[in-house]
């Protein structure tokens, strides 16, 4: 006979070796398409109507040169061929050496050390905003699914799919911050004024404010629709024949049921945060590295646009491996890819 907490263990047990599986199985797949897409960067960057080097001289090009211009090309290597520049900065990448920003004049090493912190506190703040609030109008539509709640929810959602993130970000500088005077309008502190964490936090809430909201719609919406199609499921529906409450029914078996394919939705969403993160970082000046890969791009900076990218990539393999873990954890009926 096999004891409830015996049998609990090996169903723990079993769970973990699958999430285990296919966080190998994700890693295995990640490093070549990491590989891949750094490879299509620099050949886009080469296919590139523009010239690096105008971009680097900027309003100076005209004081130079034909052979000036080909000693400083030879210089910052632009007249390598995109494969060879690949190489060489995948090397580098491999022993810690990502090369040299040309947008801002420093090793990326050291551009990324001063700005990828501020891009992770902005995203995880931002993330919990979207996640707090697409839980809570999800919910609640979801189980009142053709009620007024729900019709105002689902209204509001739609509305403000369409409306772009730098509009949301203007809309709120105008009331919180020029309006109602409750939040700074950019930077990390005020002028003349040291950075604190106090500071920091003050100025965080708008910009997270901002990014979670505009994450909301496609999160609850989707949330929604997981919770209306768990109501109508077989399992739903014999648990209120057995007579259980609802409020046994809801947290026993439909927000399980529909937490996994919100997970999911979780997971997909994160390039698009990454997105409206650069926006948002421009629109309130924080220091993150959503602004430099802007400036990169415009530079034509390719070792800090290279780096960017396959940050990217990581950020939506770990974010989708992330969401299916959870899935498995909490639907037993899930099984690991592969």
């Amino acid at each position: 006979m096999v004891l409830p907490g015996a049998l609990d263990a090996e169903v723990t047990r079993s769970r973990r070796a699958r999430i285990g599986r296919l966080a190998v199985r994700r890693l295995l797949f990640g490093v070549p398409l990491v590989l891949v897409v750094s490879l299509a960067a620099f050949a886009l960057a080469a296919a590139s109507p523009f010239d690096p080097l105008e971009a680097y001289l900027g309003g100076s090009g005209d004081g130079y040169t034909e052979a000036e211009r080909e000693v400083l090309r030879h210089t910052l290597g632009l007249d390598q061929s995109w494969i060879s520049a690949w190489w060489h900065w995948i090397s580098g990448a491999v022993t810690g050496d990502f090369g040299y920003s040309r947008a801002y004049h420093e090793p990326v090493a050291q551009v990324l050390a001063e700005r990828l912190g501020w891009t992770a506190l902005l995203g995880f703040a931002g993330s919990v905003v979207a996640v707090v609030l697409a839980c809570a109008l999800g919910i609640t539509a979801g189980l009142r699914a053709g009620g007024f709640a729900d019709k105002v929810i689902s209204a509001i959602a739609v509305v403000l799919q369409a409306v772009p993130p730098f509009i949301v970000a203007l809309g709120a500088v105008l009331l919180f911050a020029v309006t109602l005077r409750l939040f700074p309008t950019s930077g990390l502190t005020d002028p003349g004024e040291p950075i604190t964490a106090a500071s920091a936090a003050r100025h965080l809430v708008l910009p997270a404010l901002v990014l979670g909201v505009s994450q909301v719609p496609w999160l609850a919406l989707g949330l929604r629709e997981a919770i209306t199609g768990a109501m109508g499921s077989d399992a739903v529906r014999g648990a209120y024949a057995r007579g259980l409450p609802p409020r046994v029914v809801h947290s026993g078996h439909v927000l399980p049921m529909a937490s996994a394919p919100f997970f999911a939705l979780i997971g997909g969403r994160l390039p698009e945060l990454l997105v409206g993160a650069t926006v948002v970082e421009t629109v309130f000046a924080w220091p993150g590295l959503g602004d430099a890969t802007v400036d990169s791009a415009r530079a034509l900076d390719f070792p800090l646009l290279a780096i960017v990218t396959v940050l990217t990539v990581g950020l939506v393999v770990a974010g989708n491996l992330a969401a299916d873990a959870a899935a498995i954890a909490v639907d037993p009926r899930i099984e690991a890819d592969g």
